[in-house]
């Protein structure tokens, strides 16, 4: 058979499965609770500890409905991915998912926009564990020097974001010496975490005045909306678990497991914390607050608490960089696997059983961006990336549906083709609420990665090479 030339020429899923079992090197050592410690790892962190503040302020009481509606939309792609991941339980996340359905053009586009989301996220979220620790370290009376305490800004004399850079380099050394003792890590960090919220809620719960709550939306829907797509970014977190998947001990079975809990748990906490918050404290109070759970527990006179909060955000976005360094790497390692990467980011160290010089690589750029931009410098791209993302998973599961039928699925999306279109629905409402700057921002980056797969990644596709499932 004639390798296929169409830029929509697609990998069969027999490929991706023979590919994992035959030729990865990675230890699979992960179980189901492992999976969802992964995703509730990523997921709990930036969006209770730094934009339930944020979105407070734009949606007022009615912030839970903002987070409902957020986890409703990733309610919906995430039953998409569970069916693709017991499907095609192999590296990649939705990159991998969208070459087996939609064909390598679409793949490849989606594989750039995940480079793009974890990296600027893995960023993001070191500044703003940078603003923790460095508060933290005040409460002992210990200061940086001024200049290595944020990124360059003449008025304000500083120069570097230090601690930013340090925690990246600190994750990378982990990730880079294996999975194995970076899960037990994350596990512990993850558990405390979950302590953390759940001490705020118990001790929360007695503050709240339901007069706090009332008006419960004060901007309206419009203001839920955008409150929605703001706080999107805290749901990230659940695509790396499907990145996981060749180093998942049973993936048709473990990997639907992990994305569901660990997305039905961290939305039931999000709602439930954002309503104490709203409930003991005036939303309006929380203008210009970097650290709105610690910051009520102050407000309260519970500063015991707010002081377990700080260490519980700094441990909750530490798991957050883990988490998102972790599916960058792994997106790389599936890219390169298929030659629309140079083989650089597949090598596997025989020592760590890891993609070595790739983390290395991706972890330094990461510090880098963290130590030299200011935080809403680095978010703005984030959550277009991901709903971009979801999107076409829920689109791949139509068109699998129809082109495959037969197929053995081991998770079956329930209420096809409702589910599906409902994610895309949910998704594309949420993706226009994104300010215009963000588009251009991303129209930016979609165009330098068309560059990079006509002069690169087109030429060395290894589907190119042989045999193909798709147009010809």
């Amino acid at each position: 058979m004639k390798s296929s030339t169409g830029l929509f020429r697609k990998k069969s899923i027999q490929s991706f499965v023979q590919d994992a079992q035959t030729k990865s090197k990675l230890q699979r050592n992960l179980t189901a609770w492992d999976l969802a410690l992964l995703g509730i790892g990523a997921i709990i962190g930036t969006g209770i500890f730094v934009l339930t503040g944020t979105g407070a302020l734009q949606a007022g009481p009615a912030l839970t409905i903002s987070f409902l509606l957020a986890g409703l939309a990733c309610a919906f792609a995430a039953l998409c991915y569970a069916e693709f991941a017991s499907l095609v339980p192999a590296s990649g996340s939705v990159y991998t998912y969208s070459y087996a359905t939609l064909g390598e053009i679409i793949a490849w586009v989606i594989g750039w926009d995940l480079v793009l989301e974890y990296l600027f996220a893995v960023s993001s979220v070191a500044v703003g564990w940078s603003g923790y620790f460095q508060n933290l370290l005040s409460g002992f009376g210990l200061h940086l020097p001024k200049a290595l305490t944020a990124a360059y800004d003449a008025q304000a004399g500083t120069l570097f974001n230090l601690p930013a850079v340090l925690i990246v380099l600190f994750i990378t050394f982990l990730l880079a010496t294996g999975i194995q003792a970076s899960k037990k890590i994350n596990n512990i960090m993850v558990l405390v975490k979950i302590g953390v919220v759940l001490l705020f809620i118990l001790v929360g719960i007695f503050y709240v005045q339901p007069s706090n709550w009332a008006p419960y939306a004060p901007f309206g829907f419009g203001g839920i909306s955008l409150a929605a797509a703001t706080v999107f970014f805290a749901y990230i977190g659940f695509d790396a678990v499907a990145s996981a998947a060749e180093e998942t001990k049973n993936p048709q079975r473990d990997l639907p497991r992990g994305i569901l809990w660990s997305l039905g748990i961290c939305t039931l906490l999000y709602v439930i914390v954002s309503a104490i918050m709203t409930g003991a404290v005036p939303f309006a109070q929380f203008k210009g607050i970097a650290h709105p759970a610690s910051f009520v527990m102050d407000q309260v006179g519970q500063t015991w608490v707010a002081g377990f909060i700080d260490v519980g955000a700094i441990l909750g976005l530490t798991t957050v960089i883990l988490v998102m360094l972790y599916g960058q790497t792994r997106i790389f390692y599936a890219m390169s696997r298929d030659g629309l990467l140079p083989k650089f980011f597949s090598d596997v160290d025989e020592k760590h059983s890891t993609p070595f010089k790739a983390t290395w690589l991706v972890g330094i750029i990461a510090a880098l961006i963290g130590g030299l931009f200011k935080l809403d410098q680095l978010a703005e791209m984030v959550n277009i990336g991901t709903l971009f993302a979801f999107m076409l998973v829920c689109i791949g599961v139509l068109v699998l549906r129809k082109t495959e039928p037969n197929l053995p699925r081991k998770f079956k999306t329930p209420f096809v083709p409702l589910v599906p279109i409902l994610g895309v629905l949910f998704c594309g409402y949420l993706i226009i609420q994104l300010q215009m700057v963000t588009w251009i921002a991303f129209g930016i980056w979609f165009v330098i990665g068309l560059v990079v797969y006509f002069g690169y990644s087109r030429k060395h596709s290894l589907i190119g090479k042989g045999p193909v499932q798709g147009k010809k």
